[in-house]
């Protein structure tokens, strides 16, 4: 975090992946509310989020990358394109730090419009608004060692943070991007099962959620394969393996599967200007 130290940043469209940030940021205690400067499209936002956490906010995002050290690019692809063209903000931007966490939206195609700017994508995951987001950084070729370690240092205040070349992201995207909506049915489901075995739906709710919960901190934590950890509660003709067989009668492994290489093929063409 001594990376942020004395710089300012810039939150541009502080939607809900934006707010995380800033609140993560605001959190560690090292990030001083008068070092963040967040940018809304109405009014009536950006005074929101001026009350709530004390830091300055404007609806114009050429006068917030102005004050900036380092911008965050935090709008929905479809509108990334509209913000770029503002000639005012890529004349702010210019030999400064853009992080974008536009889903789809390229290095090269940033560059058209931020020739003079370092830029680095990030694709969080909404857990970061409970600070246990995943998000993986690609750095562009004018990102220097110190741009990547503050873009690291941004997310790791929101959750976990890994590097990955810029190749590896629309799968990022359809996997740990989508994922927590996949993980999410994953818990309804089990909890269905549960609801249908008598238990009341809040309780079963709550056994599945710190289930998978609980399941996933082991795989983080033991760095052990998900399949040993399986084995390790799977005993001879024990219920587990009954009910994983089961799994396997239903092909879950070929359909989630399926479900992140469709999630990875739409999120490839995210970026795409609209005609």
């Amino acid at each position: 975090m001594d990376r942020l130290a004395d710089q300012c940043i810039a939150i541009i469209g502080c939607g809900t992946i934006g707010e995380a940030v800033l609140a993560g940021l605001l959190a560690t205690g090292q990030i001083a509310p008068d070092q963040l400067l967040v940018t809304a499209r109405r009014e009536e936002r950006a005074g929101e989020l001026r009350e709530r956490y004390g830091v300055r906010a404007t609806t114009n995002n050429a006068e917030g990358a102005r004050a900036a050290d380092i911008a965050i690019l935090s709008v929905k692809p479809q509108t990334a394109h509209q913000v770029l063209a503002d000639p005012a903000l890529c004349e702010a931007l210019a030999g400064k730090l853009l992080i974008s966490v536009a889903a789809g939206l390229r290095l090269s195609q940033l560059a058209k419009s931020l020739p003079e700017t370092a830029l680095i994508r990030a694709m969080p995951n909404t857990p970061c608004v409970i600070r246990e987001g995943m998000t993986v950084v690609s750095p562009g070729p004018k990102a220097t060692p110190d741009h990547l370690a503050a873009a690291t240092a941004v997310f790791r205040s929101v959750g976990r943070c890994v590097t990955l070349e810029e190749k590896h992201l629309d799968a990022v995207t359809g996997l740990s991007g989508s994922g927590p909506a996949f993980a999410c049915v994953i818990v309804e489901s089990l909890a269905d099962g549960g609801v249908m075995m008598g238990l009341p739906r809040a309780v079963a709710t709550e056994l599945a959620a710190q289930s998978v919960l609980g399941a996933a901190k082991l795989v983080l934590e033991s760095g052990a394969h998900p399949a040993a950890l399986k084995d390790n509660v799977t005993t001879p003709a024990g219920c587990t393996i009954a009910g994983l067989l089961t799994m396997e009668d239903g092909r879950i492994r070929s359909t989630l599967a399926r479900t992140i290489q469709e999630s990875t093929r739409v999120a490839s063409h995210l970026g795409e200007e609209e005609d």
